[in-house]
């Protein structure tokens, strides 16, 4: 269960959150917690995680490991910081930023070689949605994006599918939605990696997730955990989404 906060809380208001966060899911051993905060909280985070269960993950990552690269953080700076995990590819950063799916694969080699575990996003827009596109874009996005990991290096990794048409828009994918494209990933990964691969990768669902709707999407047997956004901002409605 991931937690993404994008663009929101100071180091102090980090510190409140976990007070209130780590009595809440301290015995919660069925699934692993991952908090990815903004980067100038990460230090911040990893103390006050420690000793705890609760992993820290940046929310991008450099594909070079120095340089001039104005504004980018680099795998060894993460590390430094506390951090065992790092978003790649979100669709914010696709959407914004100039990412491409050439750049996700570049970046989630980096986080690999820094000892990190990559959460490489995957997922359509509405228009592609609407068009009946959903399925021919995760398969691009996956070839382009993750095909190019070598099998080693693919065990490794966690996917998310984000429908971006879902992401802080309060529209949800149904479970049985989200399902069969989780569904269409993991037939790519049988494919590409084999079925052993396919059976044993972790596929995250993000999009609008909430207290009152994880129950039923984590009842699907293709849905392995969440990717949170907004939600994971508040320790109560994040605690109950790890405590499903």
């Amino acid at each position: 269960m991931a937690g993404n906060w994008k663009m929101y809380k100071t180091p102090a208001e980090t510190i409140a959150f976990f007070e209130k966060f780590r009595p809440l899911v301290e015995r919660s051993e069925h699934c692993e917690i991952v908090i990815c905060p903004p980067f100038t909280n990460l230090s911040t985070a990893a103390a006050a995680v420690q000793g705890s269960p609760i992993r820290i993950g940046g929310q991008n990552i450099a594909w070079a490991k120095e340089g001039a690269f104005t504004g980018e953080i680099s795998g060894a700076m993460l590390r430094a910081a506390g951090a065992t995990h790092a978003i790649v590819g979100h669709s914010e950063r696709r959407q914004y930023f100039g990412e491409t799916d050439a750049t996700v694969l570049k970046r989630t080699q980096a986080a690999l070689e820094a000892a990190l575990t990559p959460i490489v996003c995957v997922g359509e827009r509405l228009e592609e949605r609407e068009a009946g596109r959903t399925a021919e874009l995760l398969k691009s996005q996956f070839a382009n994006g993750i095909a190019g990991l070598t099998d080693a290096q693919f065990s490794r990794i966690i996917i998310a599918y984000e429908p971006v048409w879902a992401i802080g828009t309060g529209k949800t994918a149904t479970p049985e939605i989200a399902a069969d494209a989780h569904r269409t990933i993991r037939a790519e990964v049988a494919a590409k990696f084999g079925k052993d691969a396919a059976a044993q990768v972790r596929i995250l669902y993000g999009g609008s997730v909430k207290a009152d709707n994880v129950k039923t999407l984590m009842a699907q047997p293709e849905i392995d955990g969440t990717l949170v956004g907004g939600a994971s901002l508040d320790a109560v409605s994040f605690a109950s989404i790890v405590n499903f």
